[in-house]
């Protein structure tokens, strides 16, 4: 909802289609292909009408932007595939990189430290976008932690299949978040902030994760 909210405030008309489901990228990664393409197929078809498409998720946009050219290669939904491929933003690479815009008049108090998702930093490319945003926000102390970068361990099934690794992983992103002082880890997508705020409240540690969304449409 917030996410809406930042983009009509950026005058934009917003749609959403109730119809719409997975873009099948927990099936393709956990090697059902042809699950996936079967979910594909209806996501495909879901947003066939050539409008922009935002997410508010690097993960499922990387997924569809990097992924469906080979699933649907040589396929009748090939040239919808293409077509749905360069229609699709993740929200804050949308902001910056289409509308242009960084400054949304929001304010929220805090010291804050951003997670570069592997979504949205190794399959799209988004590194400093989030990072322009949040320097617009007016009350907002945002500082670096050294493990910006790193995974944070959460890596759909990879949690499951290797937990303890998972574990350990979170385990480190939040220490680095921790050292920093702050109080509120920022990403741009939910199952990061999902897998670190299970370690978090599992721990009872002094720090909390919140979408980028939700910082943008504060204060207004």
């Amino acid at each position: 909802m917030n996410m809406v909210k930042v983009l009509e405030k950026a005058g934009c008309n917003v749609s959403y289609n109730t119809r719409q489901t997975c873009c099948g990228q927990p099936a393709f990664n956990a090697g059902y292909r042809t699950e996936a393409k079967s979910v594909g197929e209806k996501f495909l078809h879901d947003f066939s009408d050539n409008k922009y498409i935002v997410g508010p998720s690097g993960s499922c946009t990387g997924y569809v932007r990097n992924y469906y050219e080979k699933l649907f290669n040589n396929t009748s939904e090939h040239n919808l595939s293409k077509q749905i491929r360069g229609n699709i933003f993740e929200f804050t690479e949308f902001l910056t990189q289409i509308l242009g815009q960084e400054d949304f008049g929001a304010v929220f108090h805090g010291r804050a430290t951003y997670h570069d998702s592997c979504g949205a930093l190794r399959e799209c490319g988004i590194k400093d976008g989030p990072r322009k945003l949040l320097s617009r926000v007016q009350g907002l102390e945002l500082v670096e932690m050294e493990e910006c970068e790193t995974c944070c361990g959460f890596g759909g099934t990879f949690a499951v299949k290797f937990d303890a690794i998972s574990i350990g992983m979170a385990q480190t992103k939040v220490k680095s978040a921790l050292e920093t002082g702050a109080r509120y880890i920022i990403s741009t997508d939910v199952s990061c902030m999902m897998h670190m705020q299970g370690y978090i409240n599992e721990n009872n540690l002094p720090i909390e994760t919140i979408h980028i969304a939700d910082i943008l449409a504060s204060g207004w």
